[in-house]
């Protein structure tokens, strides 16, 4: 338990890093309040992956990509609120994570600021870059998209556990239902040019993300 409890500390410690870093117009207080919505919402029992270890894993890849980015405190902020509403039994997880990034960042930064988080959530419902943003962001933008699906690219094993989870995630859809949804969503993948918007992650994991939704394609006909 100690070692969760660290864990969410020093991320919590990351959190106020870059949240302070882009405003000073916010207490230590007003930052913890913060951090403990999100620690609250991350937590909560119908989450199997998509719990503060995703956060965790995603932010030790931004700390090996943030020299590429342009805004990397926006970035950090939108890996941390991407899926802080999360049912899976709802379809727009990413309009109300991004809403509630606005309710709760609002009062704090700019409002091209969170505005921008904003929209880099809701790219996340789709993967797939909105054709209006600055050029200047589509770098950044593609970074944070890339992390969200690097998973995909794990190696075999640990692709298996987080297919596990996210079949736990949604246990109250029985298995043929589950086996044709999930099939659609892991075939709509794979139509795809690339997986992976940037080099860095395309080089890195395009080859064996693809072998992995095949692998989980295979599984999922036994079901």
């Amino acid at each position: 338990m100690k070692t969760v409890s660290n864990k969410h500390d020093e991320l919590g410690k990351c959190f106020a890093q870059h949240l302070s870093t882009m405003t000073s117009d916010i207490s230590p207080k007003q930052v913890d309040r913060l951090w403990q919505e999100i620690v609250t919402r991350y937590g909560e029992p119908q989450r199997v992956y998509h719990t503060l270890n995703h956060i965790e894993q995603l932010l030790v890849q931004f700390e090996s990509i943030k020299h590429h980015l342009s805004e990397p405190h926006i970035i950090a902020l939108a890996l941390y609120y991407h899926d802080v509403i999360y049912d899976p039994t709802c379809s727009d997880n990413e309009l109300k994570s991004a809403e509630f990034s606005t309710d709760a960042l609002s009062s704090y930064l700019s409002t091209k600021q969170y505005q921008h988080i904003h929209a880099l959530i809701m790219m996340t419902a789709n993967h797939q870059i909105d054709t209006l943003i600055d050029s200047d962001k589509y770098n950044d933008a593609a970074y944070l998209l890339d992390m969200d699906l690097s998973i995909l690219g794990a190696p075999w094993p640990v692709y298996k556990q987080y297919a596990k989870a996210i079949r736990q995630e949604y246990k109250h859809i029985a298995d043929d239902r589950y086996r044709d949804g999930r099939t659609a969503v892991l075939q709509g993948l794979l139509v795809h040019p690339k997986l992976y918007l940037t080099d860095h992650y395309y080089n890195q994991l395009e080859t064996q993300a693809r072998a992995n939704i095949k692998l989980e394609l295979t599984s999922l006909v036994a079901l």
